[in-house]
């Protein structure tokens, strides 16, 4: 027998063995249902603290992680934009000022340019005038000289008069022995060809011509024109230079004679054109016509007849004003070498400013080129760096996708209970409803 203590009244009272089994039992289902659910109390709650605890750790790690990517962005953008503002404004403000460098130096060379081209213009228009007036001058010695010689030959004619009477008869023969002379060179020269004729009138003037080509023209050039490629070609070409080769003076000469005999009749003007034309041709700066055509113009026999204001630089003349021409034009581009070399200096500067815009214009096309392939590759750099904000975005999306999933695995879990764990499982529903019973 066992003695148990009421633990109300305080009394002893014996009980039986199977008694006591019994009141032990009950004892410890009743410590082993409250111990149960203790500890389901407090798994629940650990679980609980657990997932809230899971839920705001991923929630912050989330949020951090998407405010940094978020700052990486926004900086990244603010870098890309700072550095393609910066280089536009280092190249417009380099473009700008190359443009005004190039305008101002343009402006200066241009203005260079213009005075000096002004100045030697006004240099040679001084030089043609002086030359003009020297061959008028030369022109009007020449009139005057004639005239004196006509006023002198009528001073004289009263003398003649006084003379003739007394010469006449001295004279008659040898006036009959002329005559006949006359009569055999008339003869032999309407046997002539004019082309006779004409070349008697070159030979001439080349004769005359090398009698002073040594002393006087030592660097002159006087050859005849054998260059017809054009159809047509003077009769000689007169060139002269200095010590260094630059041209002083250059003279197309044409030779027009014809027999007294030719029943038709030349004009001088009939051949200018065609001077004129070869002149051009053959690059002289003047034309000549030595002719003896129309040898009753008072025109012609007064001396040097300017045909300018036909042809250009045209001059008609007898022979024996053949070498004096040469002499005056030679002397009177003498005078305007200096002018003619500063002139070519000139050019030669507007050459140089021709290769310089040249080169700057190569420069700005390189400096173009490589400023687009800059821009080019910036651009590349900022789709690379969007495509890294666009991928950023879709890991931020995943992270909010991860927590919708540990948001909704968190609702599953709130929502298990003991009904739903044992459903479909028989051996746990009968464990619990055994666990109930007791």
């Amino acid at each position: 027998m066992n003695e148990i203590i009421c633990p109300h009244c305080k009394k002893a009272f014996k009980i039986d063995e199977a008694g006591f089994a019994d009141i032990l039992k009950q004892v410890r289902d009743r410590e082993f249902e409250q111990e149960l659910h203790e500890r389901m109390a407090m798994l629940e709650r650990e679980k609980e603290n657990a997932v809230k605890l899971a839920e705001e750790k991923t929630k912050n790690e989330l949020q951090a992680d998407a405010a940094r990517k978020d700052a990486e962005l926004a900086e990244l953008r603010a870098i890309r934009d700072a550095e393609v503002a910066e280089l536009k404004s280092e190249r417009d403000a380099r473009l700008a000022e190359l443009r005004a460098e190039k305008e101002n130096e343009l402006t200066r060379l241009h203005a260079d340019k213009n005075a000096e081209i002004t100045k030697l213009e006004a240099r040679l228009e001084s030089a043609e005038t002086e030359k003009k007036l020297a061959l008028n001058e030369a022109i009007g010695s020449i009139e005057r000289e004639r005239d004196e010689l006509v006023h002198a030959l009528k001073g004289k004619d009263t003398e003649k008069l006084l003379l003739e009477t007394s010469l006449k008869e001295k004279f008659t023969v040898e006036l009959r022995s002329k005559d006949e002379m006359i009569a055999y060179y008339k003869d032999m020269k309407a046997k002539l060809s004019t082309k006779m004729v004409g070349e008697t009138l070159e030979q001439h003037c080349e004769t005359e011509f090398n009698k002073l080509r040594a002393t006087a023209f030592p660097n002159a050039y006087f050859e005849k024109d054998n260059d017809a490629t054009n159809g047509s070609k003077g009769d000689y070409i007169y060139r002269e230079t200095d010590d260094r080769g630059t041209e002083i003076v250059s003279i197309m000469f044409e030779m027009k004679n014809e027999g007294d005999e030719t029943a038709s009749k030349k004009k001088n003007e009939d051949f200018l054109r065609e001077l004129d034309k070869d002149r051009q041709e053959k690059g002289c700066e003047y034309a000549i016509l030595v002719s003896l055509l129309e040898a009753d113009s008072e025109l012609y026999n007064s001396g040097i007849v300017d045909m300018s204001h036909k042809y250009p630089k045209m001059y008609v003349i007898r022979p024996q004003f053949f070498i004096p021409m040469i002499t005056l034009l030679r002397n009177a581009a003498m005078n305007s070498m200096k002018y003619k070399s500063e002139l070519a200096l000139v050019k030669s500067q507007n050459i140089d400013i021709t290769n310089f815009e040249d080169q700057l214009s190569d420069f700005k096309v390189g400096f173009s080129r490589n400023t687009d392939l800059t821009l080019k590759q910036f651009e590349g750099a900022i789709n690379e760096i969007d495509k890294s904000i666009e991928r950023l975005t879709k890991a931020k999306e995943g992270l909010l996708k991860s927590g919708n999933n540990l948001r909704i695995a968190n609702n599953k879990a709130q929502e298990v209970t003991v009904k739903r764990l044992t459903r479909g499982n028989p051996t746990m529903a009968a464990k619990f409803d055994e666990l109930k019973d007791k």
